[in-house]
């Protein structure tokens, strides 16, 4: 373990002083001597992303170059500039790989597909994009959902109706999303949705490592990789959620190997084989794509990234959802009529779950989601670096030591981009004059990301998001529990703060939205 240097102590302790002496101030941009903007980033990590969206928002090209302290290899360059995304993403995208910073912050999801760069990228995204479109997968996927709405989502709502509960939402999807998603990654279903709402150390321990994730972004990489080596504070917690997952991991992979031998051994068709992404993984890797090695190691790295792709962003993005429709009754009004519209007559006023095929042409329930994705993103911001020293459309220079910091959040709160409009929850933007859905470009509209690396899941997101959400504006009104503030929360994940509940002294811990049905 490397010795704590004497710049480094005197450096923290400046840094406390300007805190302390700033603690009762909205973070005001100051450069200060020797610790730079350092103390207003902190200061702001509060509401980081709504300080952000401030800042670029004052700014006439859509960036601001963010000075580290002295000494210390912290210079970033924040971006909203529709042209920069372009040119980051598509136009130059050979020149801004994920890089050796971003695999060092996020070194727990090992050499997954977020993590990977050049061919080790490559071969992962081609196998991963074969076996997401397959028919076999698509059928898993609809049936998995469906089910889990049927016998998982339903139940307890209508518990919580018939009871007079209230309940914390962002929870119940959190262990919706984490479900379908390690069935659909695994073919093993952790029972994280029931009406006992059960602790789940893999989904806790998922947390604890992406607010560490978030706090490596914020603070001097000294700092942090000083306190991995000495095991103290965030750290600590990741790397004990490390060993969590790599358990649970490790665990279903065990599992699988041994379920697939005793298939092989009984001479069971291939076909009848379970239609998850591991058991895909594990099953071709004798005879397809032999430059990807797909060891436990591989495995594992690539179950947690498909995990936190799954069940993260999609939670997160049906929270926003349902929140912003609960609120905007009129909006509620249009989706609830087209859902109805839908169906035959005489089903329309009864309770009903809706099947995903049925839902491929709701126009207006399609805008209001892209419109809550441009307000609420699930994944708020992207960091790049670039492996040549280059000037940006935007006339901004950027070399190898600097960071490339894009606000998603703030993306969809600039003027510039949608217009004077563009704080309101108006799902009309995104439909055209012929009644179908506009397109907006990726660099404009960076929720699913953009250019080569472009989501893979976002239609199996979409899925997913409109059988609950169908499911739940059509059978129940949901109401938010007076006097509760929603602000987002500080992680690489965009969730609400303290979850969609009340107070904590009117409320019982899984306690969220009221619900009641309307239909009996």
């Amino acid at each position: 373990m490397a010795p704590v240097g004497y710049f480094e102590v005197c450096l923290a302790v400046l840094w406390f002083v300007c805190l302390w002496g700033l603690r009762k101030y909205r973070a005001v941009i100051i450069n200060w001597p020797v610790v730079g903007m350092l103390p207003t980033l902190l200061l702001s990590v509060g509401r980081i992303h709504d300080n952000c969206t401030e800042i670029l928002r004052s700014t006439k090209r859509g960036t601001f170059k963010f000075k580290g302290p002295w000494f210390v290899n912290m210079e970033i360059l924040a971006t909203v500039n529709p042209a920069n995304v372009h040119h980051i993403m598509s136009a130059n995208f050979q020149n801004f790989p994920k890089g050796p910073k971003f695999r060092e912050m996020f070194d727990v999801l090992g050499d997954g597909i977020f993590n990977s760069d050049a061919d080790l990228w490559k071969n992962q995204r081609k196998i991963t994009h074969v076996l997401i479109n397959h028919q076999r997968f698509n059928r898993f996927l609809v049936n998995t959902i469906h089910e889990k709405v049927e016998k998982g989502l339903i139940p307890i709502l209508e518990s919580v109706c018939k009871n007079s509960q209230v309940i914390d939402l962002q929870d119940l999807f959190q262990r919706l999303t984490f479900d379908t998603t390690c069935i659909l990654v695994t073919s093993y279903d952790p029972g994280c949705l029931s009406i006992e709402f059960p602790d789940v150390p893999f989904a806790k321990a998922m947390d604890d490592a992406e607010e560490t994730i978030f706090l490596r972004h914020v603070v001097p990489d000294f700092l942090w990789e000083f306190q991995r080596k000495i095991g103290f504070g965030a750290e600590r917690k990741l790397k004990e959620a490390w060993e969590i997952l790599d358990r649970i991991i490790g665990k279903y992979i065990s599992m699988k190997r041994a379920e697939l031998k005793t298939r092989n051994e009984e001479h069971e068709n291939q076909e009848n084989c379970a239609a998850d992404l591991l058991t895909s993984y594990i099953s071709t890797e004798e005879h397809e794509n032999q430059d990807l090695k797909r060891d436990d190691k591989f495995l594992r790295d690539t179950i947690l990234n498909l995990m936190l792709a799954g069940r993260d962003t999609t939670s997160s993005a049906l929270t926003w959802f349902i929140w912003l429709v609960s609120t905007h009754p009129e909006i509620e009004r249009k989706i609830r009529d087209e859902l109805r519209s839908s169906m035959p007559a005489e089903e329309a006023e009864k309770c009903r779950i809706f099947q995903v095929q049925e839902l491929g042409k709701l126009v207006y329930m399609h805008a209001a989601m892209c419109e809550s994705l441009r307000l609420y993103p699930p994944v708020p911001f992207q960091h790049k670096e670039p492996l040549q020293a280059e000037f940006l459309p935007s006339g901004d220079f950027v070399h190898p030591k600097m960071k490339i910091i894009f606000s998603l959040y703030a993306m969809g709160r600039m003027e510039s981009i949608w217009g004077k409009d563009c704080l309101e929850f108006k799902p009309e933007r995104w439909i055209s004059e012929r009644g179908t859905i506009k397109h907006e470009p990726s660099y404009k509209f960076l929720a699913f990301n953009a250019g080569p690396r472009t989501c893979l899941g976002k239609e199996v997101a979409f899925t997913q998001m409109k059988a609950v959400a169908a499911t739940i504006i059509h059978n129940y009104q949901v109401e938010v529990v007076k006097g509760h503030k929603i602000a987002p929360n500080c992680s690489i994940i965009l969730y609400m703060k303290n979850g969609l509940k009340p107070p904590a002294s009117t409320c019982h811990p899984h306690e969220l939205l009221v619900l009641s049905t309307l239909f009996v």
